[in-house]
């Protein structure tokens, strides 16, 4: 079975998800143990979520 995320950005699954300004607000924040959180929640997986934080440092 796909994931409901299947085929989205990471910005189009945040928005999906309801989780855009949480993401925006820890980015500010430079909260990356939380900004991880939130991309598993939009089920991204553990390269990803290296290469999206990684982009953000």
């Amino acid at each position: 079975m796909l994931s409901k995320f299947f085929g989205m950005t990471v910005n189009e699954r945040l928005y999906v998800a309801g989780l855009t300004n949480d993401f925006e607000y820890c980015l500010k924040q430079k909260d990356f143990e939380e900004i991880k959180s939130i991309l598993k929640k939009v089920e991204l997986n553990e390269d990803s979520i290296i290469e999206v934080i990684n982009s953000l440092k």
